[in-house]
């Protein structure tokens, strides 16, 4: 599923940090070592195993770092679905600068396609329910722009970005405001008329006093099916409901039967295995 890429702004920075961490005081010793400086070379970055492609602009960009005129040319776009073997891009450029550059690049894109590729599958195993996928705010710190780029990439759907554009009222936020109702108050006050208000409850009844309270959205949480089930019919037509904790691709379609609007998953930006994506050298 293609989507509009992100802004040069929001990479660039992330490329640089990653070159710089990579490349040290020194440099790349090895390459520049083995390689004459004026040397070039041309390179396909492949996928080694079938999933959908993500990352391919900072990859673009970490060898063009490194050296501004080298070529990428992208074969199979960000969020294509490709076979083991599938070349994604084409590279051309000097030698040391693009072996310099490998590792930052297939990190990224390795990383943000084994999420997009995870995604995917979890948008699959719902079918024909309709029920939506979407991440969390459990990403890898500075990476959230991009890990929640490739959810959408792989067919999912974006949860709140950050602490600052949506209310989620959960356990410690009650807890400390003294109840439900006080905390749900507080942020209606304290917040304008487009932010929406969403609710964390485990048990039937605290989703009935949430529902009560007229909130917007409730997150029902480690909920087993039938639990979901009588709190998804207790919420029709009164809230949008989320069902979310401990949801493996082995459980997910029992969940969405239950017919929630939507299930969030972290597990696929904090822990999706990568996709295997490797550079080689065309011979």
């Amino acid at each position: 599923m293609q989507q509009p890429a992100l802004p040069t702004l929001i990479l660039q920075p992330l490329v640089e940090q990653t070159l710089r961490e990579d490349l040290g005081r020194a440099g790349d010793l090895t390459s520049a070592a083995i390689i004459p400086a004026n040397t070039t070379t041309e390179l396909f970055m492949v996928a080694r195993q079938a999933g959908v492609v993500a990352g391919l602009e900072l990859a673009r960009l970490a060898f063009q770092t490194l050296d501004p005129n080298a070529r990428f040319e992208v074969l199979q776009p960000d969020g294509s679905a490709v076979q083991a073997d599938t070349r994604l891009a084409r590279i051309h450029g000097l030698a040391q600068a693009l072996l310099s550059a490998e590792r930052t690049a297939l990190n990224f894109v390795c990383h943000l396609s084994g999420i997009a590729t995870a995604t995917a599958d979890l948008v699959a195993r719902v079918q024909p329910h309709a029920c939506r996928i979407t991440c969390t705010r459990k990403t890898t710190p500075l990476l959230r722009a991009i890990e929640k780029y490739a959810v959408r990439l792989g067919g999912g759907m974006n949860h709140r970005f950050g602490l600052d554009d949506a209310v989620l009222i959960k356990d410690n936020h009650i807890a400390i405001a003294g109840s439900l109702s006080a905390a749900v108050e507080r942020a209606r006050a304290g917040v304008g008329q487009l932010v929406k208000i969403q609710v964390e409850v485990d048990t039937l009844a605290q989703l009935d006093e949430a529902l009560a309270l007229g909130v917007d959205l409730v997150l029902l949480d480690n909920m087993d099916p039938a639990m979901l089930r009588e709190a998804v019919q207790r919420c029709q037509g009164k809230a949008l409901t989320e069902a979310s904790g401990g949801i493996t691709p082995d459980t997910i379609a029992a969940v969405a039967a239950t017919g929630v609007d939507t299930i969030a998953v972290g597990w696929i930006t904090h822990s999706a295995p990568i996709l295997d994506v490797g550079l080689d050298v065309v011979s």
